[in-house]
């Protein structure tokens, strides 16, 4: 089956992208009535973060959500099998000529890049100009981790780490210079390592990674958000300002900057982050589970 998907992918790469994005919301609109249990987490997502939003307008919000979904991974066959160039062509990148300049002064540079539905068309647009480190989940499914790999790491010289293996090594490598950590901060992996700070009002297992990784490898921080285009038109990679004074002296006032941060960016295009995920699935002790 999961061959299948690959070869499906191959195929519909050759399409002009605004035909892809079409065969995206079209499978995204199947996908919110179809798969009943990721639309009541997408839906609890919404209703937590935006309960000032009517249960019709989180419903149509949620809608163009897996539309997103469906779309970033139809659109993956672009980032697997695509060109270079037409990669450079449809994935505008704005902000990393200040990222450059640091590189070049030897200083190592983490790139936050919170779950938007594209972060991966990101990611393979960057490799196509600078080398990198970043840190993957392992996948159950292995022939799509084989993809997934394959695709960061098809350009350049990336170094790819899974979570399990931790990140002494990626922090080791950032020390050496000449590479970004593509850091994605923003998932619930369970109690271990993890602080609750809040996320949109609502308390959120986080691990304060990008604090303690910024320090240890005395890196700067800039944020890296990508905007998937209406009607196929293309991605929009917008990088930095920098981050001032960072890290500080409070690892917890450090996290809740940090998802600060990704709360505004979320604000401008919410149907675009990843609510599909169990942000909220672990919780303070005594507090019951949201997602039922």
């Amino acid at each position: 089956m999961s061959r299948l998907v690959v070869v499906l992918l191959w195929l519909l790469h050759w399409l002009p992208l605004p035909v892809q994005a079409a065969i995206g919301n079209g499978l995204g609109w199947l996908l919110y009535w179809l798969v009943v249990p990721r639309r009541r987490v997408i839906l609890t997502n919404l209703r937590l973060c935006f309960p000032h939003l009517s249960a019709a307008q989180r419903a149509r919000l949620a809608r163009r959500h897996c539309m997103c979904v469906a779309r970033s991974f139809l659109e993956r066959g672009l980032l697997w099998f695509g060109s270079a160039e037409r990669i450079r062509r449809l994935v505008r990148v704005d902000g990393m000529e200040k990222v450059h300049a640091r590189l070049a002064e030897g200083r190592p540079v983490i790139l936050l890049v919170p779950h938007f539905c594209a972060l991966d068309t990101a990611a393979t647009r960057l490799a196509t100009e600078v080398d990198s480190v970043s840190i993957y989940s392992a996948q159950k499914n292995k022939e799509l981790e084989k993809w997934l790999f394959h695709g960061r790491s098809r350009f350049g010289r990336q170094y790819l780490l899974s979570r399990q293996e931790g990140v002494r090594a990626a922090i080791k490598k950032l020390r050496e210079g000449g590479r970004i950590f593509y850091y994605l901060p923003d998932m619930d992996f369970g109690p271990r390592d993890s602080i609750f700070v809040p996320f949109f009002g609502v308390q959120a297992a986080t691990v304060p990674g990008l604090p303690r990784i910024a320090k240890l490898a005395r890196a700067d921080v800039v944020t890296c958000v990508i905007r998937m285009l209406p009607a196929g038109k293309g991605y929009a990679v917008s990088v930095g300002p920098f981050w001032d004074d960072f890290p500080g002296a409070d690892e917890y006032a450090d996290t809740l900057r940090m998802n600060a941060e990704i709360e505004r960016h979320v604000l401008k295009m919410p149907e675009q982050y990843y609510w599909v995920h169990k942000r909220f699935k672990t919780r303070p002790p005594g507090e019951a589970s949201v997602y039922r």
